[in-house]
């Protein structure tokens, strides 16, 4: 007999955030470039996925400008933050940023596969191909194959995030 559902339902959602919150994740940016517009947003619902085919998913709130872009140019990247780069994840977590200047100044490459931001600073940064989506609630669930992989700046420590604040390795 499986138990009931119904225990998932009565969860209060800032307690479950406040749970979840225990899970120290990486932080990274995901960019895309969409009709010549580019769009990046901080991201820390990111994992590898499968070694064959190469294989990674992130997760995009539906509400956010950069869901609409990415479904629609189905070529993304990935740049994985440094300890250094609190304040680039600051900016694109920020909703409704300007939409001129939108990648804020940040020093970048254009991925040779995807044409996305790459950060200068980052640690590792990943271009994909949208291999497939997902529904996942308030946010889509997207399975990029892997294009490409570097690592511009690997001397550098990851940023985290862990109970709601930015966090480094001790």
């Amino acid at each position: 007999m499986q138990p009931s559902d119904q225990s998932a339902v009565q969860l209060d959602p800032r307690e479950f955030r406040r749970v979840l919150g225990r899970f120290a994740t990486g932080v990274a940016i995901v960019s895309t470039v969409a009709d010549g517009v580019d769009y990046a947003m901080t991201i820390n619902a990111f994992t590898s996925v499968s070694l064959d085919p190469l294989l990674v998913l992130f997760c995009a709130d539906k509400n956010a400008r950069l869901h609409g872009a990415v479904l629609k140019s189905g070529r993304w990247a990935v740049s994985v933050l440094p300890e250094s780069a609190r304040d680039l994840s600051e900016w694109f977590a920020t909703r409704g940023r300007p939409l001129d200047g939108r990648l804020g100044g940040h020093p970048f490459t254009r991925g040779e596969h995807t044409g996305a931001a790459i950060f200068t600073e980052a640690l590792a940064a990943l271009e994909c191909r949208t291999h497939a989506v997902h529904d996942g609630g308030d946010h889509s669930i997207v399975v990029g194959r892997v294009l490409a992989a570097s690592t511009p700046a690997p001397q550098h420590r990851p940023l985290l995030y862990f109970e709601g604040r930015y966090r480094t390795l001790a």
